[in-house]
């Protein structure tokens, strides 16, 4: 039995060509995964490695092949479900053509600025997959001067250039309007996101046309501008129902904005569907286990994060991409938190929940 190696420096590649008398390049190949080495052999060299305490060196594997089978993920946080779902899937793609997944998630940049973290990642990784917070600009530009390749996931309107990932935002929101419009509501709330390029404009142009094809004035009292974020559609909810004349429906920008606005319906007294009706945009887990369960558009969340690992395989070994965007389609996804107008109990103007506002 191989005992461990006793060395004053670190056990190298040479110890494990030594050990089991093998060449170097023959050790390396084994370790790798790369052909020209028998089954045989490549089991007694991993199994020798593994003995002694051979650990490789990645960056020293990269320069050697130009592969370390490491996808990178750049990610604003792993505080929601939403990005947690993207790399759900990323993961799973990965996984299933014997790809390590390395997430990096956004920093302090006091400390390291982006091109940094970009040079950090591409001594580790054969490729990255971003997911862009808000404000990208500077982000964008540091992507754009990086030399590997680099799939978009959930873009902000601004990286054409770049592969991107995404799901049809206008298509769903229309989706949700026809959804809330069939039910019998005109006069709907939209709570935005950020004022910026890409999904939150994306599906507020789609509220906006939705209304007019049916003949109806678009209000700006009606629009209450938030965040993305719990508080934000909390706040943005209160002012719409702080108006004098409130909607009878409300939709949110994505869920977690619509769960800021259900505390804000059940704070002024109200209730979901039967004073106000709710939708969101996204389908996260957290989403059908809110009271009452969200009526909500389904992003294919899973299916998007592999859909940027296979697209970003695709560069990586050199194929083309069909196409600089992938667009998958969305589903409503309809639960309690909507109903029709007749069941909803219309409140006249003046009576709980209207406190100011036009």
């Amino acid at each position: 039995m191989d005992k461990p190696l006793m060395s004053d420096g670190p056990v190298t590649l040479a110890h494990v060509a030594q050990r089991a008398g093998v060449s170097q390049m023959t050790a390396s190949r084994a370790l790798n995964g790369r052909s020209g080495v028998s089954a045989k052999t490549r089991h007694e060299v991993v199994r020798i490695a593994t003995q002694i305490g051979y650990r490789v060196n990645v960056a020293a594997r990269k320069l050697s092949n130009g592969r370390s089978r490491i996808i990178a993920v750049l990610a604003p946080d792993l505080t929601n479900q939403f990005i947690g779902e993207l790399l759900i899937g990323a993961g799973e793609a990965a996984r299933k053509v014997d790809y390590e997944m390395l997430v990096y998630t956004l920093f302090d940049e006091t400390r390291r600025s982006h091109d940094e973290v970009l040079r950090l990642l591409q001594q580790f990784a054969d490729g990255l997959i971003a997911i862009l917070p808000r404000g990208a600009t500077d982000y964008v530009k540091a992507l754009y001067a990086a030399s590997m390749p680099i799939v978009i996931l959930d873009h902000r309107g601004e990286v054409a250039a770049l592969p991107t990932i995404a799901s049809n935002h206008y298509e769903g929101a229309s989706m949700a309007m026809r959804h809330l419009l069939e039910l019998g509501h005109t006069r709907i709330g939209f709570l935005t996101g950020p004022d910026e390029p890409g999904a939150s404009t994306e599906r507020l142009t789609a509220y906006q046309h939705v209304l007019a094809q049916h003949g109806l004035r678009v209000d700006p009292h009606l629009i209450s501008a938030g965040d993305y974020t719990q508080r934000g559609g909390f706040e943005a909810a209160r002012r719409l129902l702080g108006l004098k004349k409130r909607p009878t429906a409300i939709f949110a920008v994505n869920d977690m904005a619509a769960f800021g606005a259900l505390d804000a319906i059940k704070d002024a007294g109200l209730s979901v569907p039967n004073d106000v009706s709710l939708i969101g945009f996204d389908d996260i887990p957290m989403a059908a286990q809110t009271h009452p369960p969200l009526t909500t558009i389904r992003q294919p969340l899973v299916w998007m994060g592999r859909s940027a690992v296979n697209t970003l395989l695709a560069q990586i070994n050199g194929i083309d991409v069909a196409s600089p965007r992938v667009t998958l389609p969305t589903e409503l996804v309809v639960r309690a938190s909507t109903a029709a107008l007749s069941a909803t109990g219309r409140v006249p103007v003046g009576t709980r929940g209207a406190s100011a506002g036009v």
